[in-house]
Formats: structure tokens, sequence, C-alpha cells
């Protein structure tokens, strides 16, 4: 190899060097990286909210965010174990589903930091942190805005899957209803869901629009003109019936995250949503495993922390009557103060 050639090569190889050094992430830089559940990230709801707290991390904390999504519950061990291999500062898994896979993982290597969304471990395990939300408590002011609102007296609401993070939604529009019909001597009916039985309707999936649509038509055929779906993108498929047949016909409340705004090109058929604000308790977890505070444990979202919440009625804000609104206020008040009961 003659001595140009020699000078060329290096030349290549210090450059290249350095434009990787420029571009590469400082190896100081703390990480937290997130395993999503099936779904995808851009399910408009239960994922995307959880990765949204990453992302305001990044922002707020100057941490770097990674993901991995979940496409059948067979990634979830390959997942998390690809970010331990990567000397993950934290581990945020999204899903009851993952509660086993996140366990097996954190017990096996105590060292990492991990923290869950939707479960809670009894007893604790000292490396994972826990993120539950008493969403009973918004769905009870929701179940309470549906029977207000129901012109048939028939009301509805169904599930992905029978797993509890699912069903306290379930439970807490239920008993609201019932609050409801106790205070004004009514007699709305709820269908698709019994807390006592624990029995109901669930599509057993997280993605199919096409069951979203199958079971909210089903409920509407039965008479309910107000549905909450409890499943992820499926929901997206009962907005989607909502806006063919009409609002007068059939109306929506969302979970997890306003879907007014998650879900624009229809958003008109959205009653209201019931708020699971996993964004800011991901961000807390992080911000505890950054600063060193972090501890094994749980951290419990509800009304009084604004860890659950009703979002604003947008465009059916002039349609509700302001008597409706206030008796709503006040039971959130009710709720926080522990005067009121959201358990039955």
């Amino acid at each position: 190899m003659n001595k140009t050639l020699i000078r060329t090569t290096l030349a290549a190889v210090a450059t290249t060097a350095l434009v990787a050094g420029l571009s590469a992430t400082p190896a100081s830089a703390f990480s937290a990286c997130q395993v999503t559940d099936t779904g995808g990230v851009d399910d408009k709801g239960f994922n995307e909210t959880a990765w949204k707290g990453v992302q305001d991390a990044e922002k707020d904390l100057g941490i770097e965010g990674k993901l991995l999504e979940s496409k059948a519950e067979t990634d979830y061990e390959p997942n998390i174990n690809s970010f331990i291999s990567q000397n993950c500062d934290i581990i945020v898994t999204v899903g009851f589903l993952l509660g086993e896979a996140t366990k097996e993982a954190a017990e096996a290597n105590p060292d990492v930091k991990f923290s869950i969304v939707d479960f809670a471990y009894d007893p604790t395990i000292p490396n994972v942190l826990g993120q539950v939300y008493a969403t009973d408590e918004a769905a009870f002011l929701a179940g309470y805005l549906a029977a207000g609102m129901s012109k048939t007296g028939v009301v509805g609401t169904f599930g992905g899957i029978n797993i509890p993070p699912v069903t306290i939604f379930m439970d807490g529009f239920y008993r609201g209803v019932d609050y409801y019909n106790e205070k004004k001597g009514a007699e709305v009916v709820v269908l698709g869901w019994d807390p006592d039985s624990g029995e109901g309707l669930f599509t057993n999936n997280f993605d199919s629009l096409d069951d979203g649509r199958a079971f909210a038509k089903n409920l509407n055929d039965e008479g309910a003109d107000i549905v909450m779906p409890v499943a992820g993108p499926v929901g997206l498929g009962s907005a989607a019936l909502a806006d063919e047949i009409g609002t007068e016909n059939l109306a929506i409340i969302g979970v997890d995250a306003d879907q007014y705004l998650t879900d624009p090109e229809k958003k008109h058929v959205y009653l209201t949503s019931v708020l699971k604000r996993m964004d800011a308790t991901v961000v807390e977890a992080i911000k505890q495993a950054q600063d060193g505070t972090f501890e094994g444990g749980v951290i419990v979202g509800t009304l009084e922390n604004n860890g659950v919440g009703l979002a604003p009625y947008h465009d059916f804000e002039a349609t509700i009557p302001d008597d409706l609104k206030k008796e709503i206020d006040e039971i959130g008040a009710g709720i926080m103060a522990g005067e009121i009961s959201v358990k039955g």
C-alpha cells in the first residue's frame, strides 16, 4: 500500500470516528427504556400516554428515551432482556400483562431499576416501582354523567380483556350510574358489565377496530346510546360507528387519554374521557431513578393527586345541563374528601 493511500485511509477513519463521536449519545446520559404492551405505541391511548411520559422526561429531565414495542406477549421477555443488556438506568414496562415477565427480570437483576404501569406487587420487590390508578374514581363521574345524559335510559360498556386494570373502569362506571339512580330515583340500565358477578362483554384483544364497532353496535341495538369501551385502540372502532350513525344515537366515553385530542377525526363523538395520567407517573418514576430517591413500592394516581380525572366535555359542553356539571363537580369533591365511596 503506497503512502498516499495510507494517508487517505487514515483520514477517512479519523473523519468517521469524529462524526460518530459527535452524533453518539454521551456514555454518561441517563437512559429510560420503555417496553410497550401489544396495541402499538400509537394506540391513541394506553401505550401512547405512557410513552409521552418518557418523551416529557427527555425534555424536562434531559434523559435519553428508548422504546421497544411488543407485537405479541411472546415479545415481553426478549424486549426486557434487550434493555437489560443495554444497561438502561430504568426500564419501564407498560401493562398488567407484563407483570410476570417484569417480576422475573427484576428478581434476576436486582441492580436494575424497573417501573411497571398498571401493576403493583404484594409483597413489593425492592427494585420495582408499581404505577397503579384509582380509575374507578373518575369512571364513577363518567357513569353519573352518562346516566344523566342518556335519552334511552340505557348505557353500556365493554372491555378488552377481563383483567383488573380494565374492569376497574367498568366498576366505577357501573357504580356511578347506580349512584345517579339512587339520587334521582331513576332506573338507568348498564349493559356489558356486572361488578358483583365479574361477568361482562370482552373482545379478548386490544387491537381490533372491527370488534370495537361490532360490540358498540350490539350494545346500541339493545338501546345503549352512550358506550364506554375499555379496550385501547378497539374503542376507535366504536367511535367510527358513532360518527356514522350520529351522536344523537350513540356517544362514546373514551379512556386513558383525552380522546377528543388523540382521535381528532372523530373527536365530536366523545362525550368525555376517563383520564389515566400515566405520563405523569412515568415521569415521576424516571425522576426518582435519576435523582437517587427511587425505592420499590407503588405510586397511586387518584382524583386528589390528579393521577386520574375526567376530560373536558368539548363539543358537548353546551348540551350538558349546568346542574349536571355542578353535581359532577360536587361528587368529585365528595370522593376526594372520602364522603362518597366508589366501591359500592
